[in-house]
Formats: C-alpha cells, structure tokens, sequence
C-alpha cells in the first residue's frame, strides 16, 4: 500500500471510529518519531482501549512483520490498550483481529486473506460490542507476552513485569 493510500485509509479509519462514538487519534508518521514502533490508531470509550495496526489492501493478502506485530502487543501490554489488526479491503468494510487469531507465515511473519476478514474478522461494531465480552481476550495476553520474548522482542524481565 501507497503511503498516500495508507495514510488516507488510516484516516478514513480515524473518522469511523469517531463516528462510532470513541475518542481517537492517529500517531503521525506512527513508528518513524520514536525507535519504538508506534501503533498507527489509538481508540478509547472510556470503558475498552484500542491500540490498532491498520493496513489495507486492493484485494492482495495483507502482510505485517513479525515485528510490527510484536511492537504493537508490546506498547498494547505498556499501554494498557488491546492489540487490534485492522485491515480494509477495496470496497469492503474494516475488519480487526486479534494479533494471536491472525495466521502466522513459517517465516514469522503474520497474512490476512480477503476471504479470512470477511469471514472471521469482527467488524467494527464488535469493538463495541466487546467491551462487556472481556472473557474471550483474557486468554491473548500471556500468550502475547510469551511470544514477544520467543521471538526476541521482550526480554524475560520485561515480560515478567508486565505480567505481574
């Protein structure tokens, strides 16, 4: 995706969750201001808090880096927010998983089909929605802990302290 297209999309995300009642703000140029990678949205109702990733596609798979996946759970677990995968296909709606429900390649890093955002991704209204739903997520974030220090992006200590 074009940065111009990325940059527009993300936008255009921004407004809908606007819309949707959240507070939001996109991170300008999220990742290049700091050597930590930044999440490009951030989305909060006062009752769940969002970090978000959002990509977008013409219709080709979407593809995150492991590390961009990692960075992501990494500031969620700091933060106090829940990872999001947001992606967008032409001429469909947004769609967010969870970092742990998103296909992991052999080589580490993470693919959204088309198909798997329409069929699984939880739409937009679901963010809502989950906010009474927090059961399902309890599950993620140890998981997510333990996978950022497998693949080098927590250290032991660090993870130890988020998880205390």
């Amino acid at each position: 995706m074009s940065n111009a297209k990325g940059d527009r999309r993300e936008r255009e995300l921004v407004n809908r969750l606007d819309e949707a009642g959240f507070a939001v703000m996109r991170a300008p140029a999220s990742g290049s201001a700091t050597e930590r990678e930044l999440p490009d949205v951030l989305a909060g109702d006062g009752v769940a808090f969002y970090a978000i990733e959002a990509k977008s596609s013409s219709g080709d798979p979407i593809y995150l880096t492991g590390e961009e996946v990692e960075a992501l759970v990494y500031f969620s677990q700091n933060f106090g927010a829940k990872p999001k995968i947001g992606v967008r296909f032409d001429r469909e709606d947004w769609f967010f998983f969870h970092p742990a429900d998103v296909h992991q390649t052999d080589g580490g890093n993470y693919r959204v089909k088309k198909e798997t955002a329409l069929d699984a991704g939880d739409p937009l209204d679901a963010l809502r929605e989950s906010d009474d739903a927090d059961d399902e997520d309890d599950g993620h974030d140890i998981r997510d802990v333990l996978h950022a220090v497998e693949q080098g992006v927590l250290s032991p200590d660090e993870a130890a302290s988020m998880l205390e």
